[in-house]
């Protein structure tokens, strides 16, 4: 994804299994993407995008994050730690794909396929405005609203 591009027109599924379309969601819109439900950063993420759900609502902005989770497991996830942020499964990686975030990662010294904690933001035009790649999340969430605000 480059600056400018559109929205890409793929498909992910809701936690309640039904279908969404990235391309018809409203704008602007925050899509971050995370490796995995509940492990410590991807919690602490989504606990501080939920924690400013309020204050990205007030700003008119759409946020959606995104794994390769399954729709069980961000229900149980969103249960667990009270999310209020809107997660969505990316099970077959075609929005992994259309993004580039999908990778060869390392930890441990051991190689892997994996996905990158990564975030873009879409104005209200549809078209990427910004993109953070390598996240990390302390104070992560806070400069993305700042950014969607100032777009």
């Amino acid at each position: 994804m480059n600056i400018g591009d559109p929205v890409p027109p793929v498909r992910v599924t809701k936690p309640d299994g039904e279908p969404l379309d990235l391309a018809t969601m409203p704008l602007p819109l925050v899509v971050y993407f995370y490796p995995k439900d509940d492990t410590s950063g991807c919690t602490r993420e989504a606990q501080d995008f939920s924690a400013l759900a309020a204050d990205f609502a007030a700003a008119g902005v759409t946020v959606l994050g995104l794994s390769k989770d399954p729709p069980a497991a961000h229900t149980k996830f969103t249960a667990k730690h009270a999310l209020t942020v809107a997660l969505a499964s990316d099970e077959d990686g075609s929005a992994c794909e259309a993004f580039g975030v999908w990778g060869e990662k390392q930890m441990y010294g051991k190689t892997y396929m994996g996905i990158e904690r990564a975030t873009f933001l879409f104005g209200i035009d549809g078209t990427l405005g910004q993109v953070w790649r390598k996240v990390r999340v302390p104070g992560h969430a806070e400069a993305v609203l700042a950014a969607a605000r100032a777009a």
